[in-house]
């Protein structure tokens, strides 16, 4: 089941399966799997997902809540396999998420050839490249979760990726080989 279901990070958090998207539940729920999504296949500990969820105010029944949370999320990710897809793995919680599966990493490979492509002097498939890495935005990183601190800070990263490879396909666009010295990492 796991191989049919596409995380999307690069707009509003969305998870499809089978061409539809599924719902995902309430805003803890959400930013639940967001903070697992932005790291995906590795574990995050119980206290990180207490802090952010709570913006380091948590109840007293924090570490309880968060177990109905994640109980939540599974239940949402079903259609998917969520249980597949949540691990618990001490001392937290992990997305099993391949790099094909989420829209992030999808990216970065893709600005990563097209960065490759554009070095070697292939610049019509270095545009090729940036053209299908930034088709993968719908909007800002989070968009629908950035009222929560840790999506603020998280979505910097990838926004500003967004606008380096924009930057960089203008360049194979145009033409140009982009300047060496500078790099979206």
């Amino acid at each position: 089941m796991i191989g049919d279901v596409e995380f999307r990070i690069l707009g509003p958090l969305e998870v499809v399966h089978d061409g539809r998207p599924l719902e995902l539940g309430a805003s803890k729920e959400r930013a639940l799997l967001a903070l697992l999504l932005l790291d995906a296949g590795r574990v995050v500990s119980v206290d990180r997902l207490i802090e952010d969820l709570w913006e380091g105010d948590p109840p007293e029944s924090a570490s309880v809540s968060l177990r109905v949370h994640v109980s939540r999320l599974r239940k949402s990710l079903a259609p998917a396999g969520g249980d597949e897809l949540i691990l618990t793995r001490a001392p937290g919680y992990l997305a099993q998420v391949g790099q094909h599966q989420l829209d992030a990493a999808r990216f970065e490979a893709l600005a990563t050839r097209a960065r490759e492509q554009a070095t070697a002097g292939a610049l019509e498939a270095a545009a090729a490249s940036y053209d299908e890495a930034l088709s993968l935005w719908r909007g800002a990183a989070l968009a629908d979760v950035l009222g929560a601190p840790f999506a603020q800070a998280a979505s910097r990263k990838p926004d500003w990726r967004r606008s380096r490879t924009v930057s960089r396909w203008t360049s194979a666009s145009a033409g140009t080989r982009p300047s060496s010295g500078s790099s979206s990492r």
